[in-house]
């Protein structure tokens, strides 16, 4: 199989083609989500997949999400395709291993983005302001530094093609309700914490990562991925060394490559040559290995 690019099951509407997700509506409290082999890279949808990509970004999330049960509910009802609706069965080759089937939940109107570490657009706000999001660091920190205390820097959600925009916590309390900001901001860095400890014992540094919650009858409930390479900045520990830009088990290498070939950030994408995708491939199944302790 040279990677799932697209699904196309007729027997329940496609609610949101996404990119890397396509989600069906199985009923009205029930969605299907699945995550395809798709790169995006500068928010353009690569025209090639990465093949299993979607399976380690299924898979980790579902690692993650069972982690954190003691702190938050999750929208997960079944991971085995045997498990879903009938018509789902014949499915089953393209579905396995890269599909949930989930409560269908209300999004909250923001990303919940944490920062651990100093690095990305957050370092070249700092350059200019001395502040990330907001947020007043102390002077002299240098580029991938760890920050003494992680932060949360929410962001509204763009439409597929747009930028999400950093937001104030004020903004954020604006959308969500004071109570509900600050409910979200305990959760978030909580999250991100224990993931962070637990990933740095097995190499990983958890730069920084976004998280996405809903609620279904007022309560407050993990959606979407968790703690993935592409929601995630992950860096090797060997090697980790503050005042430089660091190596990564995202697709920051694919992003590289990219810049390299002078690629305007416009569709249409390249295609990627099969060393390129190879490579990318690789990064992902190692963050997995790292991560769970075992092979895809």
């Amino acid at each position: 199989m040279a990677g799932v690019l697209e699904t196309n099951i007729t027997e329940y509407p496609l609610i949101s083609k996404g990119k890397v997700r396509d989600i069906y509506e199985i009923d009205e409290n029930t969605l299907l989500l699945v995550t395809t082999d798709r790169l995006s890279a500068f928010d353009v949808v690569m025209p090639d997949p990465i093949e299993d990509k979607g399976k380690v970004l299924n898979q980790i999330t579902l690692f993650w999400m069972k982690m954190m049960e003691d702190l938050v509910p999750n929208h997960i009802i079944a991971t085995n395709v045997d498990d879903y609706p009938e018509p789902l069965h014949k499915y089953k080759t393209e579905l396995q291993d890269r599909s949930v089937l989930a409560k269908k939940a209300k999004p909250l109107p923001i990303e919940c983005i944490v920062r651990g570490f100093i690095t990305g657009s957050g370092w070249k706000d700092y350059q200019k302001t001395g502040e990330v999001c907001g947020h007043k660091l102390p002077a002299n920190l240098k580029e991938s530094e760890m920050l003494e205390k992680a932060l949360f820097t929410p962001s509204t959600k763009a439409d597929l093609g747009d930028h999400d925009e950093n937001i104030t916590l004020e903004q954020a309390a604006d959308l969500l309700g004071e109570e509900m900001m600050r409910k979200v901001e305990k959760l978030t860095l909580d999250i991100y914490t224990r993931a962070r400890d637990y990933a740095k014992e097995r190499g990983i540094l958890i730069a920084d990562t976004k998280f996405e919650f809903g609620t279904i009858d007022g309560e407050l409930i993990f959606i979407d991925e968790a703690l993935t390479p592409d929601s995630s900045r992950f860096w090797p520990e060997e090697g980790y060394e503050p005042g430089k830009s660091q190596p990564s088990f995202d697709k920051q290498y694919f992003r590289d490559w990219l810049e390299e070939i002078g690629f305007n950030k416009q569709p249409p994408a390249p295609r990627i040559p099969a060393d390129i995708a190879a490579q990318t491939r690789a990064n992902y199944l190692k963050a997995y290995k790292l991560l769970t302790g075992e092979d895809l």
